[in-house]
């Protein structure tokens, strides 16, 4: 790691990621879990009522009382962490990647320090070994961020695909990563299933400084996607840009948030660990909402 990563996880020290809703009970984690079973922390009791399960009975105090009363239990479950980011050929503008894998690697610690394993999915030309599937071993974080360092974004490889593979194991929360500029729509569609399905949707648009306040004077726009695409950049093209991008912004926005996901907007010029506290509170107003 670099001594950026290390600052970065010492700030996230202590930092908490709360479940958005009730996690799915499997192996016992810090999350508020669906069900209920006598192995979880006492919570309080109830009669029993005809249809309770009997395994839940305290025979002890049916033997005092005579009267039949079930243990409630909150059982607390793991909740599987999995980052999927785009490392196409627009995420090398600027300091765009090196913001997105700021992010992934400080999200990454805070699943982690809770006991929840963390998996990651890379969008790039060459993905074969940007996939870690989610693990709680000791030393996770550390893979992800040597995942993420063997990543020099190029190309346009779709994020659908990780998105689908990734959502395979439900109630899965899932973290995207991306300026989404390529498959957006797709995206959106396999992320909104997962979603559906019980699953936690996490949409991190990643905004160069750049792009919000373009150089003024003579400028030539290129598609890094596409080199082909260029546009010269002037005063009046410059106000037409940002009405646009603005609007776009906005848009995309309300889909994911229509679509039940948590939308953060980062920029690039924000402190990646105050970026990581913005996200994991649920953060709704992003910072460059805010500035535009």
């Amino acid at each position: 790691m670099h001594d950026s990563d290390t600052r970065l996880l010492d700030e996230l020290r202590g930092v908490r990621w709360a479940a958005r809703k009730l996690a799915a009970a499997t192996l016992p984690g810090a999350h508020r879990a669906r069900l209920r079973s006598p192995g979880g922390e006492l919570s309080e009791y109830r009669a029993y009522r005809q249809g309770d399960d009997p395994r839940r009975l305290d025979w002890r105090l049916l033997a005092r009382s005579d009267r039949a009363f079930i243990r409630l239990a909150d059982d607390h479950a793991l909740l599987p962490t999995v980052l999927v980011v785009d490392a196409s050929a627009s995420m090398a503008f600027r300091a765009k990647w090196r913001a997105a894998r700021a992010l992934s690697l400080g999200l990454a610690a805070v699943a982690h320090a809770a006991g929840d394993p963390v998996g990651l999915a890379v969008a790039a030309p060459d993905a074969r070994d940007r996939w870690l599937p989610a693990r709680a071993r000791r030393g996770v974080v550390h893979e992800v961020a040597r995942a993420l360092d063997a990543v020099t974004p190029d190309g346009d490889a779709p994020l659908a695909p990780l998105v689908t593979h990734a959502a395979a194991v439900r109630g899965t929360r899932l973290v995207l990563v991306s300026d989404f500029l390529g498959d957006e729509a797709a995206t959106l569609r396999a992320a909104t299933t997962h979603r559906a399905q019980g699953g936690e949707v996490y949409a991190l648009h990643v905004l160069d400084a750049q792009e919000l306040d373009p150089p003024r004077g003579a400028v030539l726009a290129v598609d890094p996607e596409r080199p082909d695409v260029r546009r010269p950049l002037d005063a009046v093209s410059r106000a037409a840009y940002l009405a646009a991008f603005a609007k776009w912004r906005a848009e995309t926005a309300r889909a994911w948030r229509d679509a039940g996901a948590t939308y953060v907007a980062v920029t690039t010029d924000e402190p990646p660990a105050r970026a990581v506290r913005r996200v994991v509170r649920g953060a709704v107003e992003s910072h460059a909402e805010a500035r535009a």
